[in-house]
């Protein structure tokens, strides 16, 4: 069955595996979701995550990071733009997660970026989620 918004997919299929504590979660596969997988290892919100392929369609699997008494990581995920709302914001206009301690994913000219190397870089573009 097609999904209208395949990265909202991809954050409610973590959302959920987080709050029932599971360690790994799949989904299908995109340049995107690779990306934000990619910055959700840098910044240390899941331990890493692998692309497989089979005959027919590309498979991402996350594995999860949790803490101390089987703490997650990954507090809260939450998306920002939507197809049916893009939210674009210029390079002092980026959001900062909780006071900093959290991340925004930005799509930039660059490529995806985390909202501190976007900023350092000076370079705005569309909010795609925040992770804290």
């Amino acid at each position: 069955m097609p999904v209208t918004d395949p990265i909202a997919d991809m954050l409610a299929r973590v959302r959920n595996a987080v709050a029932v504590g599971h360690e790994r979660v799949s989904m299908p596969s995109s340049k995107m979701k690779v990306g934000i997988a990619q910055i959700l290892v840098d910044e240390g919100y899941i331990d890493r995550f692998e692309v497989s392929e089979d005959a027919h369609r590309r498979e991402l699997e996350l594995v999860l990071r949790y803490g101390d008494r089987r703490r997650p990581a990954i507090e809260g995920i939450k998306r920002i733009s939507r197809p049916g709302h893009r939210v674009y914001r210029g390079a002092k206009q980026l959001p900062r997660v909780q006071g900093g301690l959290g991340v925004a994913v930005v799509s930039t000219s660059q490529g995806l970026l985390p909202d501190r190397e976007a900023r350092k870089r000076r370079l705005g573009g569309e909010v795609v989620c925040e992770v804290w």
